[in-house]
């Protein structure tokens, strides 16, 4: 089973749009069994998939924190066939004070997960709040691969070296030897000079996980969104949908690219 986090500590770098679109392309286009698992409080994935998540009585946060709640208790079916979502919304905000104290807070996502319920899916896909707190950290442990989208604006590459790093430190320090970073996707592209000095420098430092196909603006993609559906139900035959397309191949391709660069930090 592939354990696949997308994840920023920046917002507004399209990681949201990623994961849902990916997730329902694996899901729809390739047939995989997937699980949806938002873990930001602000509950986007599964808005974006036209979930009402304020209507909820239980979600993510109340299984991570309650053991007698079952994970097919808090599994929302979607209109994406082979796609489920395990939803999120604010309750989340509650989980790093909740588990503070718990000497294993850093494990609680992994064995919570580790339930014969999931045998049944082929991937889980992991929409990581904007931060690099206590719910990312659980994550990280729990995932195995790590897909960084970056916007291309000059700050995003500092961010995305801080990434880098702690993906260095968690699988050193949880011993978590089978994280690695597999796909790099720059996001928000539009042909200026400074994107793609941006775009080069990445290509220097991920020559093997950078995306082929950058993420480029594409009004559909927000639109799709704001309808709560995903690209492939809303507008299958646009840009949007063709670019999504090609970054969901490259990360099904994806096995054992380079994990991380350990000159990142001094990517900027």
């Amino acid at each position: 089973m592939r354990r696949i986090a997308f994840i920023n500590e920046k917002g507004g770098t399209c990681k949201t749009t990623l994961a849902v679109n990916i997730a329902a392309y694996f899901a729809e286009q390739k047939g995989l069994r997937v699980l949806l698992l938002d873990l930001d409080t602000q509950g986007h994935a599964g808005k974006s998939l036209g979930v009402d998540v304020r209507s909820l009585s239980r979600n993510i946060f109340h299984f991570l924190l309650d053991e007698a709640v079952r994970l097919e208790e808090v599994v929302q079916a979607t209109a994406v066939s082979n796609l489920w979502l395990l939803p999120s919304y604010k309750d989340m905000s509650e989980f790093p004070t909740a588990i503070a104290s718990n000497p294993r807070r850093f494990h609680r996502l992994l064995e919570r997960l580790d339930s014969p319920d999931l045998s049944d899916y082929d991937a889980l896909i992991f929409d990581a709040p904007p931060s690099m707190g206590l719910t990312t950290f659980n994550i990280l442990v729990a995932a195995s691969e790590v897909v960084i989208p970056v916007a291309l604006t000059y700050l995003a590459l500092d961010g995305c070296a801080e990434v880098v790093e702690t993906v260095q430190r968690v699988a050193r320090e949880h011993k978590r030897g089978e994280l690695r970073i597999t796909l790099v996707v720059p996001t928000l592209y539009r042909k200026t000079t400074l994107a793609d000095e941006i775009l080069a420098k990445l290509k220097a430092y991920f020559p093997e996980t950078l995306s082929k196909t950058p993420l480029a603006f594409n009004v559909k993609l927000d639109e799709a969104q704001s309808h709560g559906k995903t690209i492939w139900e809303y507008a299958p035959s646009s840009r949007g949908a063709e670019m999504l397309a090609s970054i969901s191949e490259e990360l099904l391709a994806a096995t054992a690219g380079t994990a991380y660069l350990g000159r990142a930090g001094g990517m900027i």
